[in-house]
């Protein structure tokens, strides 16, 4: 099995040492624009060769696992490029801007569109790590879009990789990720920012810091390069959550305005109701 991953990172890297491991015949190609990702890719043993795109057409697989603004343009080359048996793969956070951009396509049939729920706030290779997929989501969306044969080829990859599967239409999908994802990474990088811009001396920062800012400020450490795009692309639906969260906030200074610490533990009280709600996925 000839597996092509186009972007050597922490997702495509983590795809592809899974892949290693439950596909042990199958030979993965690397295709990245960073010539260095692919050396330390080479040496990190992700993946068995260099490849470039119009190789593509000996693909049984191909994983795209890069920014989303440049998925629309790769995705299009590698449908025009591949043969009628190649099952594509996109795992982008964003859906919608991108089934849109080959709704058309001559070969929409070979292509599915996915976005596992994994990752952490490191990029590149060395980010790469096995089981990352283990017991995640996977979203897929626009199934029936999809030849069945490479439906079913795709499903056998997913639980081999573990993964949970959940069906979504890519409008939905987009709506409902900006809230647990895209809003989250936002929130890090304005903490983050708040706090650098207050708090000049960095000593202060990591000697007062505890384990709760740690990990709320964790996604700040996250690719700039991926999630501007990321924020582009949904911008609509980012712009919604803003303004919902931005009024949560004014809320909350309201009460503590007026010292309405009661209203402060109400609403407090009444968010913990998230732990039922995220009870069995932490």
């Amino acid at each position: 099995m000839n597996v092509y991953i186009i972007g050597i990172g922490l997702i495509g890297g983590s795809m592809s040492l899974d892949i290693q491991e439950n596909y042990p015949e199958a030979t993965i190609y690397g295709i990245d624009t960073n010539d260095a990702h692919l050396e330390e890719a080479l040496q990190r043993q992700l993946i068995h060769q260099k490849a470039t795109l119009p190789q593509v057409q000996n693909a049984d697989i191909v994983i795209i696992t890069i920014p989303v603004h440049a998925s629309i343009y790769v995705i299009t080359k590698v449908l025009d490029t591949i043969n009628d048996h190649t099952l594509v793969i996109d795992a982008g956070s964003t859906k919608e801007k991108i089934c849109q951009s080959i709704a058309t396509h001559v070969k929409r049939r070979n292509f599915l569109a996915t976005h596992p729920i994994a990752g952490t706030e490191f990029s590149g290779p060395s980010a790469a790590i096995k089981g990352l997929f283990d017991n995640k989501t996977n979203i897929i969306c626009e199934v029936e879009k999809t030849a069945f044969s490479l439906q079913e080829k795709a499903l056998e990859l997913f639980k081999n990789l573990g993964m949970r599967i959940r069906y979504m239409d890519p409008k939905s999908h987009d709506k409902h990720i900006a809230y647990v994802s895209h809003l989250s990474h936002i929130s890090s990088f304005m903490l983050g920012k708040t706090v650098i811009e207050k708090e000049k001396n960095e000593r202060d920062i990591f000697d007062l810091a505890g384990s709760g800012f740690a990990s709320t400020v964790r996604l700040a450490k996250s690719s700039p390069a991926m999630w501007t795009p990321i924020f582009e692309q949904n911008k609509t639906n980012v712009i919604e959550t803003l303004d919902e969260y931005i009024a949560n906030l004014q809320e909350f200074k309201t009460l503590m305005l007026q010292d309405n610490f009661n209203g402060i533990y109400e609403e407090m009280e009444n968010t913990n109701h998230i732990k039922k709600i995220l009870k069995g996925i932490e």
